[in-house]
């Protein structure tokens, strides 16, 4: 595997964990007991911080493209391990 794809597998894994992480730790100005701005939506986060959410995406992208790296080299779970349909009929026979 190149430098460049590990790479590029490391940012998707970032950009996954970075939209997973977000809803976490966020508290709106209701469960904060803080009065809202005239005009702030019900939902809007009062103590949002993105360095901490790029923090914890860094890592648990890390984790997570380790894993994938590891997988790829020791080929733990391969693509005829999650085929749950089987092979296609036809699929591969000499009259093709």
């Amino acid at each position: 595997m190149k430098l460049t794809s590990i790479i590029a597998i490391y940012a998707l894994f970032w950009v996954m964990s970075a939209f997973l992480l977000l809803p976490f730790g966020v508290r709106t100005a209701d469960e904060a007991g803080e009065k809202k701005v005239p005009g702030q939506a019900d939902s809007a986060p009062v103590n949002f911080r993105p360095g901490k959410i790029a923090l914890r995406a860094t890592i648990l992208a890390a984790v997570l493209c380790a894993l994938y790296i590891a997988n790829y080299f020791e080929g733990w779970i391969t693509v005829d391990d999650i085929n749950i349909f089987g092979t296609p009929p036809g699929y591969g026979s000499p009259e093709s």
